[in-house]
């Protein structure tokens, strides 16, 4: 199989896998007790008359017959066309909105915990056995096992009442409401001074993951014959720990690093709650309790979709990272 034939097939596969996605998700929101008109409805029951409660319901769609729903709901999900929050308005703006925030905190933090997980990782696999192997491990599990809004709590508790060296929540300082910064350098320093706190939080969290993943890989290869014939050789452990095992134990990382990034856009839903962060996380977690179903189907749609296509990827990068791998 050429790899013309590998991708349209991966395509096929693809499209078959998100619209199975979509009609899991439209079932599952069809089958949930109550109706979010209703739920509305009981918050503005003092303004609502029968008149008003049918216009809503048939502006949403609610009277129509459910294969007509279903239609109308993949159809719009696929042209983007993700209509109007129950309670904010546009879903599309109301996205937009959050996504830039998402993408700073995650991105920040992604890039921390992958450089520092791949390396500390490493160094846990050179050094086998030893003091620093058992200390990353077991620090790892800690900071990999304990809940995430305990974590978040200590740091809060810590880092913004006890010392008082950050802020506690906000995404900016309050003094910007009513002058906002003109240059970027002040932007920059206060916008980084408010995700210092959640960022050391995702960092703590998830980067012991990538330590014990990158040291099970480095580890899987480093007994291998090709290391003990480069030693033989004698040539150099960082050359042979970098250029040789690294080169082939990259490839679940790779993986992990693409769906880690596709990943981003979904936000830290406890996190962001945690420290009142007005990104994609608080936005899902406050659309779960408002029953805010046009949101949470916009947002399960995206990352679905980018996590399908960050599989995609990965397979892609398989094929130039080792090249005994064939699209066949």
């Amino acid at each position: 199989m050429g790899l013309k034939k590998f991708i349209a097939q991966r395509i096929i596969y693809m499209i078959i896998v998100l619209w199975l996605a979509l009609t899991a998700n439209f079932i599952i929101f069809n089958m949930m007790p109550g109706s979010p008109v209703d739920q509305y409805v009981q918050k503005m029951s003092a303004r609502m008359t029968q008149e008003r409660l049918n216009e809503l319901k048939e502006h949403f769609g609610l009277t129509k017959p459910l294969h007509e729903r279903y239609i109308q709901y993949i159809w719009n999900l696929l042209t983007w066309n993700f209509g109007h929050s129950y309670y904010s308005g546009a879903v599309s703006q109301l996205m937009a909105d959050r996504v830039a925030r998402t993408l700073e905190l995650m991105g920040l933090a992604e890039f921390i915990t992958i450089i520092l997980g791949i390396l500390l990782g490493t160094i846990a696999a050179y050094k086998r056995g030893s003091l620093t192997d058992s200390a990353l491990v077991l620090g790892s599990l800690f900071t990999y096992s304990v809940p995430i809004f305990w974590l978040g709590w200590i740091i809060k508790l810590v880092f913004a009442h006890e010392l008082n060296l950050f802020p506690s929540s906000g995404m900016y300082p309050e003094a910007w409401i009513r002058n906002w910064p003109k240059d970027i350098f002040t932007y920059m320093s206060g916008r980084l001074y408010h995700l210092a706190l959640p960022t050391i939080t995702l960092v703590l969290f998830t980067v012991g993951g990538w330590i014990l993943l990158t040291r099970a890989c480095v580890l899987e290869n480093i007994t291998e014959d090709y290391v003990i014939t480069a030693r033989a050789k004698g040539v150099k452990e960082r050359t042979i720990l970098y250029r040789h095992v690294m080169k082939n134990a990259s490839l679940p990382i790779i993986t992990s690093v693409v769906l880690a990034v596709a990943g981003m856009i979904g936000g830290a839903i406890i996190t962001e709650t945690l420290f009142n962060y007005q990104g994609m996380g608080l936005l899902t977690w406050k659309s779960i309790g408002n029953y805010d179903i046009p949101v949470l189907s916009a947002i399960f749609y995206v990352t679905t979709l980018l996590t399908i296509i960050a599989n995609f990827v990965a397979d892609l990068l398989y094929g130039v990272l080792d090249p005994r791998i064939r699209y066949g």
